[in-house]
């Protein structure tokens, strides 16, 4: 399922993570990480992985998924880009 439009989720404060997904004119899945750089060494792999997982189980193609990290812990990331993925396919469940 393609994105509709650029939809966020989430915030900057401690513990959390502020997702955003956009239309990829390219195909395919792109996964832009920012955060402290030391979090970001020891588990951006991680990070990327539920990113990736999450968004082929919502079954969205061609997007890119920019996700500022702020020491989030992956549940979080992965209920930010739920939430970002269902305003931006206009899903309401």
């Amino acid at each position: 399922m393609k994105i509709c439009d650029i939809a966020t989720a989430g915030s900057e404060n401690p513990s959390d993570a502020f997702v955003t997904l956009t239309p990829n004119s390219e195909t395919g899945i792109k996964i832009v990480l920012t955060g402290k750089p030391v979090i970001l060494k020891q588990f951006g792999d991680l990070m990327k992985s539920v990113i990736e997982e999450t968004v082929n189980k919502m079954g969205l193609e061609d997007v890119i998924v920019e996700v500022k990290d702020n020491s989030a812990l992956d549940y979080v990331i992965r209920a930010r880009v739920i939430a970002a993925a269902k305003r931006a396919t206009k899903e309401r469940r």
